[in-house]
């Protein structure tokens, strides 16, 4: 090798290096943004002087700008050229950062918020192609699991930075902290980045408005469904089930104007690759169990246990260094040759396993120590599950075949986790309503174990002072929030006992469908670079 030749590759892995930190810390940012404002949601309603139901469309205007733009990224990207769509959705996300903690209503910062999302969701799935594209193609696995470091670890990180910040300083903090980064981002990317000649800027063709309309109609309103089906009562709600019906004929429709136009805005004819079709399934159930373990943890934490906003996300944050350092292991795993379906297979072991422990260790009064091991398990789990799934995704995709790869398994990713957020919020208040009613029925003032429950309690409200009829109404309230209480206590363990026996479901299911998967360790790169 030439002196002039080392030099070159010395050039090469440090400018991949730059642009491996810079991806992910978008990535990160995205990731982090869905899940850090949770926590500031009572403080934001507070300062703004909104309702908690008006506030949450922070939440869900983010989401649905995610979901909107993802299909689109590969089409976009191809528009305008990778590397100035990347710069320019860094931009996007960065001043709306600025526009969001400098909002001065609810409705600004819900436009804001929507921008932002529309961004983000750009970010992410390009990240995943140019990292994908700028290793080898016997290190790809370890560009995998460099990546899965932002997406698997930023929706726990999201919490207890957000509750950290919000203890400390001010809600607007939690947005201005992007804004750094963001700048920084932007300009490593102008720098170093580089677009392969099929990504970069094409000459201008008809645009397809239609289906960008269509789209924006199905996605968006099956994401506000999703979003908001539990609070407003589902189809008994006039909006929801307009909007129910909107997103059937809009994906209906949109799908066949993809089928049949010249141009189209996302590419359907890549989901005939086989490996991407099972990827796209896979990355579904791998979004539903991460946001959905990620939303359930939390809020039993804070609503039967008590704990603030910042004690329950930095429960999380052992499970989130377990990810990360089980990554780079699980890519090197992959890169000597590990089957795939082995390790997913042992990875939707150890999320039953998970959650089978949260199913038998949930109590009124669970201590911290209890969830250390089950949420070591969780991290593990997930790393076997996140590299192996991508990998499988895009392992036999060529060139711009990755881009609009990764555009299906982020949107899947994405809509997996919002689909189990909603299935979960109503399973949850049905069950808890089922349960409620059993356990009523077993608390009869005929039964002489309840009668003197009832009067014990009422005797020490007459010791503090309280007159005998408030005694024992206050008694009768107790016993019926703790019955309440219990009631939802049931309902959190159905839901973890169901979200397991679907990851040990699907145990059987990968290895008997990627038994035959031949050369998902290797993607042609050569037009990459």
């Amino acid at each position: 090798m030439s002196m002039s030749q080392a030099d070159s590759l010395v050039e090469y892995g440090s400018r991949r290096t730059i642009i491996t930190i810079t991806v992910i810390f978008c990535a990160l940012l995205e990731i982090v943004d869905t899940t850090i404002v949770n926590v500031a949601i009572n403080t934001m309603s507070g300062n703004l002087g909104c309702t908690l139901s008006e506030i949450s469309w922070v939440i869900t205007a983010y989401a649905i700008g995610n979901v909107i733009v993802m299909p689109m990224t590969s089409w976009l990207a191809q528009q305008f050229g990778r590397r100035n769509y990347f710069a320019v959705s860094i931009i996007i996300f960065t001043v709306c950062s600025f526009l969001c903690g400098n909002a001065s209503s609810i409705g600004e910062l819900i436009i804001y918020r929507l921008l932002q999302g529309m961004g983000g969701g750009a970010l992410l799935v390009t990240s995943q192609t140019i990292i994908t594209e700028s290793y080898p193609p016997e290190d790809r696995a370890k560009a995998t699991a460099i990546y899965g470091l932002g997406v698997i670890v930023g929706p726990t990180l999201g919490p207890p930075l957000g509750g950290y910040i919000v203890d400390n300083f001010s809600w607007p903090y939690i947005f201005y902290i992007n804004i750094p980064i963001g700048i920084i981002a932007a300009i490593l990317t102008m720098q170093f980045v580089r677009s392969p000649k099929y990504a970069e800027k094409t000459a201008a063709s008809d645009v397809d408005w239609i289906g960008i309309i269509l789209l924006a109609v199905g996605v968006g309103s099956l994401q506000y469904v999703l979003e908001r089906g539990q609070e407003d009562d589902w189809f008994s709600n006039q909006t929801i089930l307009i909007l129910s019906i909107a997103a059937v004929l809009g994906f209906f429709f949109f799908v066949w104007r993809e089928l049949t136009y010249k141009n189209p805005i996302v590419a359907f004819k890549v989901l005939k690759n086989r490996n991407l079709r099972v990827g796209t399934i896979l990355s579904f159930v791998l979004g539903f169990g991460l946001y959905g373990s990620t939303y359930i943890i939390p809020l039993y934490t804070q609503q039967l246990l008590g704990w603030t906003a910042l004690q329950a996300g930095m429960l999380m944050v052992p499970a989130a260094l377990a990810t990360a350092v089980m990554m780079p292991i699980v890519g090197n795993m992959l890169k000597k040759g590990a089957p795939q379906q082995y390790l997913l297979a042992i990875g939707m072991t150890l999320f039953f396993i998970f959650c089978y422990c949260g199913y038998v260790l949930l109590t009124p009064d669970t201590g911290k120590e209890a969830f250390f091991g089950m949420l070591l398990v969780r991290g593990v789990g997930l790393s076997l599950l996140f590299i192996p799934i991508t990998s499988v995704s895009l392992s036999t995709l060529k060139g711009q075949e990755i881009g609009q790869g990764a555009s299906f398994t982020g949107l899947m990713r994405q809509l997996g986790g919002s689909f189990g957020i909603a299935l979960i919020n109503t399973f949850m208040s049905r069950q808890s309503a089922g349960h409620r009613s059993t356990l009523m029925a077993h608390l009869s003032t005929d039964k002489q174990g309840v009668m003197q429950r009832i009067q014990q309690t009422q005797q020490s409200f007459i010791a503090k002072g309280m007159s005998p009829d408030a005694a024992l109404k206050s008694s009768y309230k107790l016993m019926d929030l703790s019955v309440t209480k219990q009631a939802s206590l049931l309902s959190y363990m159905d839901v973890f006992l169901y979200l397991g026996l679907m990851f040990l479901i699907f145990v059987p299911v990968v290895l008997i469908v990627l038994r035959k998967n031949k050369g998902a360790g290797s993607v042609d790169l050569s037009n990459a670079h």
